[in-house]
């Protein structure tokens, strides 16, 4: 997909999907439909198990809304495609994990797509912010999901100033997961990628439908939700032949051999 705005690469069991839109990564209407095909195919192909999303260049991850495309006539309110602004924030059953590289400046959308991921690693020169409010707009995913991420406080701060923070107060209040040189990062994002990719899908899938399901749940019903195989994944992970497996292979002192099946 190399004519596209979006450049996508397989790595074994490990799709790596790269931004691409000169100057800046912004996002239209155009690119962020082709985001959405592009994770749909990763939900649904059941040999890609992880996926990387990055941006290329040094600079920008991704500034979120492409503010000259909206100017050309895009809507705000426009078909953003299936999975919603950029692909992911509103995918369906997208139970395999998604790891976030972001390699530079992470704002606005930007910051929400981030958000969208399970595991973000940053570029020691990342920064990031929500500076919808200096231009009267509400960032609407990051008002849900930010201060449910990190403490309430810094995350109000955050959309009510939008002020910027560097990579290391990211970490500090526990936003992203690791700091890596930025030369380094997609190294250590596929070392990542890969240590997922060989462990057991149907378990990653149980963990992602209850973790996101449960999210609004009183703990006990979502307890007895679980134990009652009232999970979809958690069903097909009880019936599978990859939990005889982990039986035997913990049984026989070896390494289980995941079939996601």
């Amino acid at each position: 997909m190399s004519d596209t705005p979006i450049r996508t690469e397989r790595r074994g069991h490990v799709l790596e999907v790269t931004l691409d839109r000169p100057k800046a990564n912004a996002i239209d209407l155009a690119t962020s439909r082709i985001m959405g095909e592009v994770f749909t195919e990763f939900r649904d192909d059941p040999e890609l198990r992880v996926a990387i999303l990055t941006a290329a260049g040094e600079k920008f991850f991704c500034p979120g809304w492409d503010l000259k495309a909206a100017s050309e006539g895009d809507a705000v309110d426009g078909d953003y495609g299936v999975g919603g602004f950029g692909g992911l924030q509103e995918l369906r059953g997208l139970n395999k994990p998604v790891i976030a590289a972001v390699n530079g400046i992470c704002c606005g959308g930007g910051l929400e797509l981030a958000l969208s991921a399970d595991i973000i690693l940053a570029a020691d020169h990342a920064s990031f912010a929500l500076p919808e409010i200096r231009s009267g707009t509400v960032a609407d995913a990051a008002s849900i999901k930010l201060p449910k991420r990190i403490p309430y406080h810094i995350a109000m701060e955050m959309l009510f100033t939008g002020r910027w923070i560097d990579a290391e107060e990211a970490a500090r209040w526990g936003l992203i997961n690791q700091i890596h040189a930025a030369g380094d990062l997609m190294a250590r994002a596929r070392e990542m990628a890969n240590q997922l990719a060989s462990g057991p899908p149907l378990v990653f899938a149980a963990i992602k439908e209850v973790v996101r399901e449960a999210e609004d749940m009183k703990f006990q019903d979502a307890l007895n939700r679980i134990t009652k195989s009232q999970f979809a994944t958690v069903e097909t992970l009880y019936r599978s032949e990859d939990q005889l497996e982990g039986a035997r292979a913990f049984a026989e002192k070896r390494d289980p051999v995941w079939k996601g099946r």
